[in-house]
């Protein structure tokens, strides 16, 4: 939380948490209960969910915590949302993975009507809700600040049909993460002629140190570290995929993931933001290079590493990073998009 609290005097524009149970791999169950402390300790600072799994939630109820920390924050949320992935949450939640894919469909289709509607009133296979009026109403539209995440292909037409942005998370090269993007942008192209989808966010491990050398040692330790923490959070080379709808992907890259090489950790370590501030901002022109990018959300603590070398990190990377990549001319981020209304009231 001290971490968190530094952002906004350092500079940074965003504040994101994502939303985790039961382990110690991240110890935020409630990211809107995060987020609206983070409120009210800010002033300017975007607050950004990263994200709510939908199908753990009651859409209803999501729609109202939404516009309720909006308003706390005069406007200042970035909604991010997603499906989930960790067959031990889903167990925990009681919750069949074989459904998740149609939770999050109508979840979200239920859940972002009603903040550009002010009421909810859905009748699917999943989600069956009378109508019922937000309360507080919306603050104000979310059209232009809703992404969703996207770790799959299939993920891709699904955010692209919903009409948001896109996050995206590296696990594989970015020319992959390219082509999964291009797929995203001919959908929405086809839905939505003449309008341009919103550049992508993409995450960052950051390891930065003015020795290149000590900088490498700690990315491979710490980025290391948290690269095994998310295959075992959520169990990549497991056999369970194959068994379920909606998971196709993950069960075709199971295997990829039953061992972990060095090689493999070097791999995901190198796809990262890490090494001296001149290195670092490279890096950051490389993905942006794939991705054409909208902003980059960079954690400074993870793998273990102590508070006050994440802290030092942190410090570097705002005096002598972030000032030369906000002169970057990447266009709005998370703005509202008014010309997605006429699209949206098409669509209903």
């Amino acid at each position: 939380m001290r971490l968190a609290e530094l952002a906004e005097p350092l500079g940074f524009e965003s504040i994101w948490q994502s939303e985790h149970h039961f382990t110690d791999y991240e110890m935020t169950p409630d990211v809107m209960q995060f987020l609206s402390y983070m409120a009210g300790r800010t002033r300017n600072a975007r607050l950004g969910s990263m994200v709510v799994v939908l199908p753990w939630h009651n859409p209803l109820r999501v729609a109202e915590n939404v516009s309720q920390l909006d308003h706390y924050s005069n406007g200042r949320l970035v909604l991010g949302i997603g499906r989930g992935l960790g067959a031990y949450e889903m167990d925990g939640w009681k919750v069949d993975m074989n459904d998740t894919r149609g939770l999050f469909n109508e979840s979200a289709e239920a859940l972002l009507t009603a903040l550009r509607n002010g009421h909810m009133e859905f009748d699917g296979d999943y989600v069956k809700q009378p109508r019922r009026d937000i309360r507080p109403a919306p603050f104000q539209s979310f059209l232009g600040r809703t992404y969703g995440a996207g770790h799959s292909p299939e993920s891709m037409p699904v955010m692209a049909r919903l009409g948001v942005g896109v996050i995206v998370f590296p696990f594989k090269e970015w020319e992959g993460v390219r082509a999964n993007l291009n797929t995203y942008k001919e959908v929405w192209q086809e839905l939505r002629p003449g309008t341009l989808p919103p550049k992508p966010v993409t995450v960052g491990f950051c390891v930065i140190d003015e020795d290149a050398g000590r900088a490498e040692e700690n990315a491979m330790k710490y980025i290391g570290n948290h690269y095994k923490g998310v295959l075992k959070n959520y169990d990549f080379g497991g056999k369970h995929f194959a068994n379920l709808k909606g998971y196709e992907h993950y069960a075709q890259n199971a295997s990829d993931f039953e061992d972990v090489p060095e090689s493999k950790i070097r791999e995901f370590v190198d796809l990262m933001p890490y090494g001296t501030p001149e290195q670092v901002i490279e890096k950051i022109r490389e993905v942006d290079s794939f991705l054409d990018l909208s902003a980059i959300i960079t954690h400074f603590r993870f793998g273990g590493m102590p508070f006050d070398q994440a802290e030092k990190g942190m410090r570097l990377f705002a005096g002598k990073v972030l000032p030369v990549i906000k002169k970057w001319d990447k266009g709005p981020f998370a703005e509202i998009n008014r010309a997605l209304d006429i699209h949206s009231a098409a669509s209903r």
